[in-house]
């Protein structure tokens, strides 16, 4: 992993690699980001093979925006200016392969003749304590093998002002999928975003 110092080294390593190159953005003034940073650079140690780079958006300025960047951590495999695959928030080094390195669906299918197989989505639950609601959502997404990391705001204060910075609302439960958000247990947007049968 590479510590990018401006935005014109990026390039040059974006140019060189025709693969795709990880990019993870993280800041010091982001407690989550603090916190996923060591994750991110655990995941780029185990993936020595995979060209991966990190960008302080505090001191490379303007990098996070030609990607859609709008939060740190994100963590993206890029090729060139396309972005092919996204993760938002703090993750471990495990989601991080799976979400960013694994397979294409059509590439599984034919390794392994799998009938289906999704693509891996960064998803990201918010609940409550005593929130019916919130128990519906979490069984939902079990139900279907989705993935996801559960934040109980109730609990901590800081995830709720964080929580309500990125959404502007206070309910639970709320999703984070892929960088879009839905408010309350929407189950129709949530098949939409993740690719799910309707049920």
């Amino acid at each position: 992993m590479q510590r990018i110092q401006d935005a014109g080294e990026l390039d040059d390593i974006l140019s060189k690699n025709d693969q795709g190159v990880i990019i993870g953005f993280f800041g010091d003034f982001s407690a989550a980001a603090k916190k996923a940073r060591p994750h991110f650079e655990a995941f780029c140690a185990q993936h020595e093979d995979q060209p991966a780079v990190l960008v302080d958006v505090g001191h490379v300025r303007g990098a996070h925006r030609r990607f859609g960047v709008t939060t740190v951590p994100t963590v993206l495999l890029a090729k060139g200016n396309q972005v092919l695959r996204k993760v938002v928030g703090f993750q471990t080094p495990d989601f991080y392969q799976r979400s960013l390195l694994a397979p294409t669906t059509g590439a599984r299918r034919a390794r392994s003749g799998e009938e289906d197989a999704r693509p891996a989505h960064s998803v990201v639950l918010y609940v409550g304590d005593s929130c019916p609601w919130c128990t519906r959502a979490r069984n939902y997404l079990r139900k279907h093998g989705v993935p996801f990391r559960e934040v109980n705001v109730s609990r901590d204060e800081s995830e709720m002002m964080s929580l309500v910075s990125r959404s502007g609302q206070r309910g639970v439960p709320q999703l984070n999928i892929d960088g879009h958000w839905i408010i309350g247990f929407d189950k129709p947007r949530i098949n939409q975003l993740i690719g799910l049968a309707e049920a």
